[in-house]
């Protein structure tokens, strides 16, 4: 299918928002077993019979099955329908939780982590990109992308905020997470069970002499095409660089906290605002920026990496220890979520520029499975590279160092966005 067949149709299809809006929904959703600890943690504890090595053990199983997995995703993600792609994975993960609410021994516990991780982060995050690239064109891509991550952040809300009133509701005993694990695996299959019935199915491919290609060997070709493309990678180590910041923000917990002394009830709420409020916010403004104002999901992501360079450089200035010694920690807590809006803004739109280097609809599975296997690499890095300096370096020292090494990335990334946006530039005047 050509971009031009892929715009033709998006202007035919009046549902087409409809659509997106059951599959933000699932964007919403897919992910809540798979980090089921964020609600249950201590009570996977005391009824599953984890301790903290063994969760974290789960943990990291889950990152390096899906790592492995996104580089075979890179071939099977357009090899199949999406439609399929994206219900079937649903469905499957709410299968896995319906097992993880037996709570199985160990090692099966283990198991279902790497299956979920298969099915949520190779089957069905990279096919849902694809869905939502084909759902606009290169003018709304930002807003698309903004609006997808607002959507999330709303019924990440929604349906955490649900199990865990079931769980409340229920005595938070044993049946208790028994049935919170229940309602996430029964939302997880209804969505699956939506996305089956309404997001279409893809295009055939046909070859120059109009007849139906192998998909196998469309598939293989795509890949082919996708690891060889300049543009794809350029999107990629795009983003990969505002995943490196994303990254460092979980730091600023610690830092208001040993710091500025902020009261654990605090703690929570400045979490709560961090994970979800940015989210629905950073959506929405990056999105508006990157179609509106900038143009560009490419060139607001750069202009974000300015922004974040002199913010951070500002925000080194101020004389931290001595506000956090007068408890005045409503400074801290302002300037950090500041920074933190801007990284959302980018974050949510980093996808978005595969439409403006013009990457052939056909193979976008397999151009979103390459890009987010380099993006979301540093978490296989940075947490614990950022980690190690506050460690060794104790104190205001070892936050200056991290948020030193934040502006480097940034430093790196408008580089890393100026050679994105002349591989755009060279597109457009080809197609004058």
């Amino acid at each position: 299918m050509s971009n031009k067949t892929k715009a033709a149709m998006m202007k035919a299809a009046p549902n087409r928002w409809f659509t997106f809006c059951i599959l933000t929904l699932s964007g919403g959703i897919a992910f809540k077993l798979g980090s089921m600890k964020d609600m249950f943690y201590v009570p996977m504890q005391e009824f599953m019979g984890l301790t903290n090595t063994q969760i974290g053990g789960a943990m990291s199983a889950y990152g390096i099955v899906q790592t492995i997995g996104l580089i075979a995703g890179i071939y099977i993600c357009d090899m199949f329908s999406k439609k399929y792609m994206i219900g079937g994975s649903l469905i499957g993960i709410g299968l896995v939780g319906f097992y993880l609410a037996t709570f199985p021994p160990y090692w099966g516990f283990l198991t279902a982590f790497g299956v979920i991780a298969i099915l949520a982060e190779v089957t069905y995050w990279p096919v849902l990109l694809k869905a939502i690239r084909l759902l606009g064109d290169e003018k709304t891509q930002g807003r698309m992308f903004g609006f997808l991550e607002m959507g999330r952040g709303v019924v990440d809300v929604i349906i955490a905020g649900t199990a865990l009133a079931i769980f409340g509701a229920m005595g938070e005993g044993a049946a208790a997470l028994r049935a919170g694990l229940i309602f996430l695996s029964c939302a997880t299959i209804a969505a699956g069970i939506l996305c089956l019935i309404f997001v279409p199915n893809d295009e055939k491919r046909v070859g120059a002499d109009g007849k139906e290609l192998n998909k196998a060997t469309a598939a293989f070709g795509g890949m082919m095409q996708a690891i060889k493309s300049v543009d794809i990678w350029a999107v990629a180590l795009n983003g990969f660089v505002v995943y490196c910041i994303y990254c460092g923000l979980t730091y600023f917990i610690p830092f208001l906290n040993n710091i500025y002394l902020l009261p654990a009830t605090a703690v929570g709420a400045y979490g709560i605002i961090n994970q979800y409020g940015l989210k629905m916010v950073g959506g929405p403004i990056g999105g508006f920026m990157s179609d509106k104002v900038h143009k560009s999901s490419a060139k607001h992501i750069r202009m974000g990496f300015i922004v974040c360079i002199v913010a951070m450089a500002l925000f080194m200035l101020i004389p931290h220890e001595a506000l956090g010694a007068s408890g005045n920690w409503i400074v801290g807590a302002a300037c950090t979520l500041g920074f933190g809006a801007i990284v959302f803004t980018m974050r949510a739109v980093f996808f978005a520029p595969m439409d403006e280097v013009k990457v052939p609809a056909e193979i976008t599975g397999a151009a979103m499975s390459l890009a987010s296997l380099v993006i979301y690499l540093p978490n296989s890095f940075a947490y614990l590279m950022y980690g190690n300096f506050l460690d060794r370096f104790p104190g205001m020292a070892g936050y200056r160092i991290v948020f030193g090494v934040m502006i480097g990335w940034a430093v790196i990334g408008v580089f890393v966005s100026t050679f994105l946006i002349g591989r755009i530039k060279k597109h457009h005047q080809a197609d004058k």
